[in-house]
C-alpha cells in the first residue's frame, strides 16, 4: 500500500504526533509543596478529660497567601500517610490542607471510638480551631475558617458527623461511607431494621481483627488507594496488650459490643444504639451544607443505599446535594482516582473558592458506566452518564418484568457450610477491579431460582428492584433458630426468635444456557422472615441497588440462597420451601440519565486519529477530483436539504424525503424523539455517509465526502474525541494542525474563552469529567469561526450556569452573521436558544419555522402560552 499525497503533509502529521508525545513526557511538574508535620494536642471524651495527641501534617497552598483549607480524613486502618498524595494535589491547586491520623491509628494516641460525637468528632472540632489560627488559611470570621472536609469510608463518616456538629464546616465530600452503621453491619432487605438484620460476619471480623486483607478505596485511602482493617498495621511495633489481642485499639465498650454480637450473630439494642451514635442517622436535619456523595457500585460493606439515605436526609434541609455512583468501592476498583479528584476539586472550587466554571450542577446525579476498553492500552474506559436531578433508588420510572417458577425446596446446611459465594469482602481489588469477579457460586440444593422470558428490548436497571417472596418450613423439619443455635428470644442478649428464616436474594443477568449468569457487582440482599409454625411468611424484598444494562435476549433471574460466605447463618440445619408471592420483579429505570457516547468509548478517544486515517483513505483512493456541483443562486444560503433519504440495511427508512432550508443568522433546533433520524441527518450533512436520494448543499455546493465546502463547517456530533494523554490546549492545537489550515486562521483565544476550563487546560484530558470534555469539544468545533456550526447535544454534562453561558455564546455567534444548528433533547433550552426549529419524527419532517410562530399557532394551555415541549408532544402525537 502506498500513501498518495504531498510528502510535506504526512511529515507534518507525524511531527504533530511526535510533538504531542514529547509534550506529554516533558511537561513541567507542578509546584513543590512541603508538608509541615505537627503533633496537635486535643481534649475529648464525654467529660472532655481525655488528652490525645494527633499526628498531623499541614500543607500550605502552593501559590502562597491565604486560601480555603481542606481537612482530608483517612480510611479505617490508615493514617495521615494514606491521604498524602491527594493532599499534595489539593495544595498544588491553591488550597491549604490538613491531614491527621485519627485517634487510635498511626502515631496518634487514644482508642478507636468509631467516629463518636464524644471522641473523634470533638477532635475534628479542635483541628478546625487549629487551622483557624494559621496565617495561610482564609477566614470567614474570627475563629471561623473557610473549610471543607473530604474522606473515604471511615474518613467519609467523620466528614458527615463533623458537619452535623460544627457549623463552621462549609462543604463536604464524603466517599463510600455510611448513613446508619447499624444497618450497614446488620442489613435486612425486608425493611425490618438492624435488630432483625443479618450480621456481616466477615466484614466485621476484618475490621475488629489484627491486620487482614485491604479493601480498595480509590481516591482517598492510603497512598496505594487501600484501607487496612484492624487499625494496627500503621502503628509502631510494640507488644500487643490483652485488649489489642482481642480486637485492636478500640474503646473497651466497643470491643465488648463486638465480642457479643460476633458470638450471637444478632444486633442487641445497645449495639444498635452505639453504632447509630456514630452515624448521620443520629443527627437528622443537622447537615445543612453543600455535600457531594461519592459511592462505589462494588461495595458490599456500604452499599449505594447508604448514600441514598444520606442524600435524602441532607436534601431535606434544602442544602445542595450531588450523588455519584462510581466504578469501585470496598470490593475493588480504583480506576477513577483522577475523576474522583476532579469532582472533589470542582465541588470545593464552587463552595470554598466560590469560583465559576466548575463542572458539577447542584443536585445532579452521575453514574459511571462501562465504555469498553481502550484498544491501545487495553485499560477499561469509563463513561459518566449524568442527569440534572437525583430521584433515589426507585428511579424516575419503574418496569414490571414477569418472572416465574415453581415452589422450590432449599436446604440450609448445619453451620451454614458449605456456603454460597456472592463476593469475598475486601478481596475484589485482587481481580483487578473488574465489575464482576466471576466468584458468584450458588451451592446446589441451597438456592431457588425464578426466571423471566428472554427480553425483547434492552433494559437499563438503575436503582433497587423489588420482588415479593413467600417462605415456609418443610413439614417435619425443626424450626429455624438463631445463628448460634441459642433458642427463642430476640432479647437484649441477641438471641434470634424461633421461626426466623434467613435467605439471601440476588438479581442475575442470564445470557444463555452456555454462559454463566452474571451477578452485577457481586451484591446480595440478606433477609430474615418470620415464619409461623405450620404456616408461611411473606415479605417484599428490596434487591441491591445497581446500574446494569440487560441486553435483548437476556433473562432476569431472581435467586434466593440459604447461605452466603460473608454473613452469619443459622447453626441448625433446616429445609424451606420458597416461592414468589407475586410473579414479577419491579425494576427501576432512570430515563433522564444521559450516557455521553453511543459508540465504543475507545472510538471517542481515537476520533482525532480516525480523522487523520479518513483523510489518508481519501488520498489512497487516488485523490479523484469530483466535479464541484455548484449552484450560484444558493451562494448566500448556509444550508439547503432537498428530498434527503437514507435507509438502514434492513430497508427501514432512517430519513424519508426530508427538505428544509436554514438562513444566515439563525440558530436552528433539530428536534425529534430517539429514532427520529436526527443523527443520521447530521452525519450526511458532515459528509460522513452518503444519502440514498436527495441532496445537501452548503452555500450552494453539494456535500460529498471530502468536498472543500466542508471546511466552512464546524461540527461536534456523537461525543467528544481527544488524545487522552495530552492536555486540553495541546489537543486543540493538534486538531488544527491536522486540518492543514494556517495557524493564523484559528481563533484559539476565543475558543479557550468558550471552554472556560481555566488551569484544567494544562492537565491531561484523561482526567477530565464529561462536562469538561464537552466544553472542550465545542471550543474545538468553533476553531476557525466556521460559517455553519453543527452541534449534537452541546449542553450534555453542563451545569445550569454553564448551559446559560453556552446559550448566550450560540446566540451571539449567530448574530454575527453565522448559522448554528443544534440537535438537543432539552426542549426548554431549545425554546430559549433557537430562533427556528425543524421537528422530525420517524425520519420525516413534521414542521419547520420560527419558534415564536410555532408557539403562537397552538392553542393556549391553561390560559397561558404553550411551552415548546407541549407543542412538540402535540405534533408527535398527531403523527404517531
Amino acid at each position: 500500500m502506498k500513501l498518495v499525497g504531498r510528502p510535506a503533509t504526512w511529515v507534518a502529521v507525524v511531527a504533530v504526533l511526535v510533538v504531542g508525545v514529547a509534550t506529554w513526557l516533558l511537561w513541567p511538574s507542578a509546584p513543590q509543596v512541603r508538608a509541615q508535620d505537627q503533633m496537635i494536642q486535643v481534649l475529648d471524651g464525654p467529660g472532655d478529660d481525655q488528652r490525645v495527641t494527633l499526628d498531623a501534617s499541614f500543607f500550605p497552598p502552593a501559590g502562597g497567601g491565604k486560601a480555603p483549607v481542606v481537612l482530608l480524613a483517612h480510611g479505617f486502618g490508615g493514617s495521615k500517610q494514606s491521604v498524602r498524595e491527594p493532599a499534595l494535589r489539593l495544595a498544588q491547586e491553591g488550597y491549604a490542607v490538613l491531614t491527621w491520623s485519627a485517634r487510635g491509628f498511626g502515631r496518634s494516641t487514644g482508642e478507636i471510638a468509631l467516629n463518636s460525637p464524644d471522641y473523634e468528632v470533638k477532635d475534628v472540632r479542635q483541628l478546625v480551631d487549629w487551622v483557624a489560627k494559621r496565617p495561610e488559611v482564609q477566614l470567614d470570621a474570627n475563629g471561623d475558617p473557610r473549610v471543607g472536609i473530604a474522606g473515604g469510608s471511615y474518613g467519609g463518616a467523620i466528614a458527615l458527623m463533623a458537619a452535623a456538629h460544627d457549623g463552621r464546616i462549609d462543604a463536604i465530600v464524603p466517599q463510600i461511607t455510611w448513613y446508619d452503621l447499624a444497618d450497614a453491619l446488620f442489613p435486612n432487605a425486608t425493611g425490618q431494621g438492624p435488630q432483625n438484620g443479618v450480621f456481616k460476619r466477615m466484614w466485621a471480623g476484618l475490621f475488629f481483627s489484627r491486620g487482614g486483607p485491604s479493601p480498595a478505596v480509590p481516591g482517598i485511602g492510603t497512598a496505594a488507594g487501600q484501607e487496612t482493617p484492624g487499625g494496627l498495621a500503621a502503628r509502631p511495633a510494640a507488644p500487643p496488650t490483652a485488649q489489642e489481642v482481642r480486637c485492636g485499639r478500640f474503646l473497651p465498650e466497643i470491643c465488648d459490643m463486638y465480642q457479643q454480637v460476633a458470638q450471637t450473630g444478632q444486633a442487641t439494642a445497645s449495639a444498635v444504639e452505639t453504632l447509630r451514635r456514630s452515624s448521620p442517622i443520629s443527627v437528622p436535619g443537622k447537615i445543612k451544607i453543600p455535600t457531594l456523595l461519592l459511592q462505589g457500585q462494588r461495595d458490599s460493606l456500604f452499599t449505594l443505599g447508604q448514600a441514598d439515605a444520606n442524600a435524602r436526609a441532607i436534601a431535606a434541609t434544602g442544602a445542595p446535594v450531588d450523588v455519584a455512583w462510581f466504578d469501585g468501592g470496598h470490593d475493588g476498583g480504583n480506576g477513577e482516582v483522577d475523576w474522583i479528584h476532579e469532582e472533589t476539586l470542582g465541588w470545593f472550587d464552587r463552595y470554598l473558592k466560590k469560583t465559576a466554571g466548575t463542572d458539577r450542577a447542584d443536585n445532579a446525579f452521575t453514574v459511571t458506566r462501562d465504555g469498553g476498553r481502550d484498544p491501545g492500552t487495553r485499560r477499561p474506559v469509563q463513561l459518566h452518564a449524568t442527569a440534572a436531578g437525583y430521584a433515589g433508588l426507585s428511579g424516575t420510572g419503574q418496569t414490571s418484568v414477569p418472572v416465574g417458577g415453581p415452589e422450590q425446596r432449599v436446604a440450609s446446611p448445619p453451620g451454614g457450610s458449605p456456603s454460597s459465594i456472592s463476593a469475598v469482602p475486601g478481596f475484589g481489588g485482587l481481580a483487578g477491579g473488574s465489575a464482576n469477579l466471576g466468584l458468584s457460586i450458588d451451592m446446589a440444593g441451597q438456592s431457588a431460582v425464578f426466571d423471566s422470558a428472554p427480553l425483547t428490548a434492552p433494559l437499563q436497571v438503575t436503582g433497587s428492584s423489588t420482588v415479593k417472596v413467600r417462605v415456609s418450613v418443610e413439614p417435619g423439619e425443626p424450626s429455624p433458630a438463631d445463628p448460634a443455635g441459642a433458642g427463642e428470644g430476640g432479647n437484649e442478649d441477641g438471641e434470634a426468635r424461633r421461626g426466623d428464616v434467613t435467605l439471601f436474594a440476588k438479581l442475575y443477568d442470564v445470557a444463555g444456557d452456555t454462559q454463566a449468569p452474571i451477578l452485577p457487582e457481586g451484591l446480595v440482599a440478606p433477609i430474615r422472615i418470620t415464619v409461623p409454625e405450620g404456616g408461611s411468611g411473606e415479605a417484599t424484598v428490596t434487591l441491591p441497588a445497581i446500574d446494569h444494562g440487560f441486553d435483548v435476549g437476556h433473562r432476569l433471574r431472581v435467586a434466593f440462597t440459604t447461605t452466603d460466605l460473608g454473613y452469619s447463618t443459622p447453626a441448625a440445619p433446616a429445609v424451606y420451601k420458597v416461592a414468589l408471592a407475586s410473579p414479577a420483579v419491579t425494576v427501576p429505570t432512570y430515563a433522564a440519565l444521559r450516557t455521553p457516547s453511543t459508540g465504543p468509548a475507545w472510538w471517542t478517544w481515537a476520533l482525532p486519529l480516525a480523522s487523520l486515517v479518513a483523510a489518508a483513505v481519501l488520498l489512497l483512493a487516488g485523490r479523484r477530483r469530483m466535479r464541484d456541483d455548484h449552484d450560484p443562486a444558493l451562494d448566500s444560503v448556509p444550508l439547503r436539504i432537498d428530498g434527503l433519504t437514507k435507509a438502514y440495511g434492513n430497508g427501514e427508512l432512517a430519513v424519508n424525503d426530508l427538505s428544509f432550508t436554514v438562513e444566515h443568522g439563525q440558530v436552528l433546533g433539530l428536534l425529534g424523539p430517539n429514532g427520529a433520524g436526527k443523527t443520521t441527518t447530521l452525519r450526511m450533512l458532515m459528509g460522513l455517509i452518503h444519502p440514498d436520494a436527495g441532496e445537501i448543499r452548503i452555500f450552494g455546493h453539494k456535500v460529498v465526502p471530502g468536498a472543500p465546502v466542508l471546511s466552512r463547517l464546524g461540527s461536534f456530533v456523537e461525543g467528544p474525541g481527544f488524545m487522552p494523554h495530552m492536555n486540553g490546549r495541546d489537543n486543540l492545537e493538534l486538531y488544527w494542525k491536522a486540518t492543514g489550515r494556517p495557524t493564523e486562521d484559528a481563533h484559539f483565544a476565543e475558543a479557550l474563552e468558550i471552554a472556560g476550563l481555566g488551569k484544567a487546560l494544562e492537565r491531561a484530558v484523561r482526567t477530565y469529567s464529561q462536562g469538561m470534555r464537552q466544553r472542550l469539544a465545542i471550543a474545538q468545533a468553533m476553531l476557525g469561526l466556521p460559517d455553519l456550526l453543527v452541534l449534537d447535544e452541546p449542553t450534555n454534562g453542563l451545569d445550569p450556569p454553564q448551559i446559560r453561558e453556552m446559550r448566550a455564546v450560540l446566540i451571539r455567534y449567530a448574530a454575527q452573521g453565522r448559522t448554528v444548528i443544534v440537535s438537543s433533547h432539552l426542549l426548554a433550552e431549545v425554546e430559549q436558544t433557537c430562533s427556528h426549529v425543524v421537528v422530525m419524527h420517524r425520519g420525516s419532517l413534521i414542521t419547520t419555522g420560527p419558534v415564536d410562530e410555532l408557539l403562537r399557532s397552538r392553542t393556549p394551555v391553561n390560559g397561558s402560552g404553550p411551552r415548546l415541549e407541549d407543542v412538540f408532544l402535540d405534533l408527535i402525537g398527531e403523527k404517531a
